[in-house]
């Protein structure tokens, strides 16, 4: 098929490169502008761009995609089957919803109509989902609310945390499309509504998400740690300072909210139901990441001090 690309981010790599393994015409890459970065205010190039450079695809970065005519004459001019949309970042206008003959597919990283939006596999995660998945979906007007295509599962595993499901995901995903495509040619794909009663929202995450509160129980504090990786991640006060909670596990030592217990050299910390959790890794405000034990003998908690305030 003749394509157009739209995406951006490191988890839309895979599924551009299977395309054109797959022999798929791939006429425009769409990626967002290079935008500063970092202390240097350096020009970021996206994973997109490198990927299609390397791929030898004609790429483009417009600043607004609904009201570009000069945008829309070049998509119009390429004609394209379908175009293909994972994590471009834009909201897709409706002349390019109209465009293809067989729309805009989008891939999206959870089993629709749960987890709609920005952050699907991070809040997977932190709300203690043991199964997620990939759907691919004709996109409308609304958010993440078009029929889905075709859907694959992948078990959570207990130590996944966002970084290390987003890659297998990705793979998973970029297999999909390819056969998404290959059904929609030979019409053996049946399109079906999502329904919306079954729909939760994903939304993007703020700094705010990565405080702990206590009053979570140890395992969802574990689950929100492993899901906001690597921003905004888990964090809380220690003597009026920001601690981040790099490494944790849910634990059996029984504390009281909030307070911390030293036992030899492991900390813990109470959450709720009598639950408690135990700190392997952490950093205090400007200070290096720090196991456990040596965070003990630098700092020596006293009993009954708390986290948190």
């Amino acid at each position: 098929m003749d394509l157009v690309f739209c995406g951006t981010p490191q988890f839309a790599v895979p599924t551009l490169g299977k395309l054109v393994a797959a022999g798929h015409r791939v006429r425009l890459v769409v990626t967002q502008p290079d935008r500063p970065k970092g202390r240097g205010m350096e020009l970021a190039i996206s994973p997109v761009k490198n990927a299609a450079a390397s791929l030898n695809l004609p790429i483009t970065q417009p600043d607004r995609i609904k009201t570009s005519n000069e945008f829309q004459a070049r998509l119009a001019e390429i004609k394209p089957d379908a175009i293909i949309v994972v994590g471009y970042g834009r909201i897709i206008p409706q002349w390019m919803l109209d465009l293809p003959r067989f729309g805009n597919l989008n891939l999206h990283a959870s089993l629709l109509p749960k987890y709609r939006g920005a952050a699907p596999i991070q809040w997977a995660i932190a709300n203690g989902e043991s199964v997620t998945g990939v759907t691919t979906m004709r996109i409308d007007p609304g958010l993440d609310t078009g029929d889905i295509l075709l859907q694959r599962e992948q078990p959570i595993a207990p130590e996944d945390t966002a970084v290390t499901l987003a890659p297998i995901l990705a793979a998973i995903g970029a297999d999909l499309i390819v056969e998404t495509l290959r059904e929609l040619e030979t019409s053996t794909i049946h399109p079906r509504p999502q329904d919306n009663r079954q729909a939760t929202l994903a939304p993007v995450l703020k700094k705010e998400d990565g405080m702990i509160d206590f009053s979570r129980t140890a395992q969802e504090i574990f689950n929100r740690l492993r899901g906001f990786q690597p921003w905004p991640g888990a964090y809380t006060r220690f003597r009026g300072k920001q601690l981040q909670v790099l490494k944790a596990q849910p634990a059996n030592e029984p504390v009281p909210d909030e307070h911390l217990r030293v036992s030899r050299d492991r900390l813990f910390v109470g959450c709720a139901q009598n639950s408690s959790l135990e700190l392997l890794e952490v950093q205090l405000e400007g200070k290096k990441r720090t196991p456990a034990r040596d965070f003990i003998h630098g700092y020596r908690p006293a009993v009954g001090e708390k986290l948190g305030g």
